[in-house]
């Protein structure tokens, strides 16, 4: 069962991310120690796309190595 697009945004939250922009459904997150952006795309509700969750997941385990 895919996670909602409001779980994916909790873990950027809670692992030092901020939202940077918002342009209707999609969010830009930025972290200090992450050059890129994570687009998350959806409303809160919506399941998480397997592509988002493997971004998310990525850039929280690069945040952690540096």
């Amino acid at each position: 069962m895919p996670r909602k697009v409001r779980q994916l945004i909790t873990d950027l939250k809670l692992a030092g991310f901020f939202l940077d922009r918002q342009k209707g459904s999609h969010r830009q997150f930025k972290h200090a120690k992450w050059l890129g952006v994570v687009t998350i795309s959806g409303g809160e509700s919506d399941d998480a796309q397997r592509y988002q969750e493997k971004q998310v997941a990525q850039a929280i385990e690069q945040t952690r190595k540096k």
